[in-house]
């Protein structure tokens, strides 16, 4: 395997927002590995996607406990390209793993415990081969365990040197407000949420953007894309193959309407007349978001990397184009990847 060395000028094109009030800056574009770097995907192309990306200026990598399949493989994967490959590149790079959804058998293996959320992180950084991760996230609110365990196991794992910040993701308004609070008072600010979002799914307008952007904490978005509905794949209906005509999906019966896919033609038409695809669109359009920091995709091929991360390129809109861009979309919002129920 021929030995890899990052491109000199990676840092030329990709913009880095700062995080909140940290002093963390995060690349517009952040690598998720959600899918097809697990056990089941070509670990060669998973290797060109990764290093590919860096070389892009895609400085961050978003997994999860559970990634794969089977869960934990991501990591796995990850930390062995890490150590192949970027091992010398450690300290350009901001790595991220989340616990919250299941991940083992019986009552330790899930939600917002102390007891699971560090055993879990103990178990990722295993897989990944490292020390400590750069952030980490309580990836679900769990409404049985207190709000201050949760946060204060997010406190300990800081104070063990386990990970530099911590974030939460998919919390709603008032429980981000709540949790900022506790973490505050504990001397180690929240850095950092990640909701769904994007131009079909605006479930974070306005409330949870207003906390986010009043207590100083960035947002990283994830589906930006809508599981891929705003790019050209579906302009001519959804094809065979594709996730959406997979009956366990759940997203198949929102992507299977054919009002929706009008309304993505639509938007389609206004990303051309701005010289875009309808991907780079969808994620400048995410920028828009007073709170926004970095958007978070997933990719099946290098090819798709290299295209969307071209949206930097043209990130300014007229206001007519946003209210052309609202006629095609608010209405068809559907909130498929809301925050985690939590009684308000």
């Amino acid at each position: 395997m021929t030995q890899f060395h990052a491109t000199d000028n990676r840092y030329e094109n990709m913009k880095y927002n700062r995080c909140g009030n940290s002093g963390l800056r995060l690349p517009a574009i952040t690598l998720g590995l959600w899918h097809n770097f697990g056990d089941n995907a070509f670990q060669d192309n998973a290797r060109e996607m990764i290093l590919g990306a860096f070389d892009l200026g895609i400085t961050h990598f978003d997994l999860a406990n559970n990634y794969g399949p089977p869960p934990g493989s991501a990591e796995s994967n990850f930390g062995h390209i890490l150590k192949s490959d970027l091992a010398a590149y450690r300290n350009e790079i901001i790595i991220s793993t989340k616990a919250g959804y299941r991940m083992w058998d019986g009552p330790y293996g899930c939600g917002g415990s102390r007891k699971y959320l560090i055993s879990s992180l103990d178990e990722s950084l295993k897989r990944m081969g490292l020390d400590y991760v750069d952030i980490f996230y309580s990836h679900m609110y769990d409404p049985e365990t207190p709000l201050e365990e949760t946060m204060g196991a997010l406190d300990a794992i800081i104070r063990k040197g386990k990970a530099t910040y911590v974030g939460i993701s998919s919390y709603s308004a008032r429980k981000t407000r709540e949790a900022s609070e506790i973490l505050r008072g504990l001397g180690m600010p929240c850095l950092i949420h990640q909701p769904s979002y994007s131009m079909l799914n605006r479930w974070i307008e306005p409330d949870l953007t207003s906390t986010l952007v009043d207590e100083g904490i960035g947002c990283i978005a994830f589906s930006p894309l809508a599981q891929g509905l705003l790019t050209d794949r579906y302009l001519n209906g959804v094809p065979e193959g594709s996730r959406a005509t997979n009956k366990q999906s759940a997203f198949r019966d929102f992507f299977l309407k054919e009002d929706v896919l009008e309304r993505v033609r639509g938007l389609n038409d206004i990303a051309i007349r701005r010289g875009q695809s309808l991907a780079q669109m969808a994620l400048a359009w995410c920028f828009q978001n007073p709170s926004m920091t970095s958007l978070l995709i997933g990719a099946s091929r290098l090819s798709q990397l290299e295209e969307n991360v071209r949206f930097v390129e043209n990130t300014e809109f007229a206001q007519d184009e946003l209210a052309d861009i609202d006629q095609y979309a608010v209405e068809s919002g559907i909130n498929l990847w809301a925050a985690s129920s939590d009684a308000g």
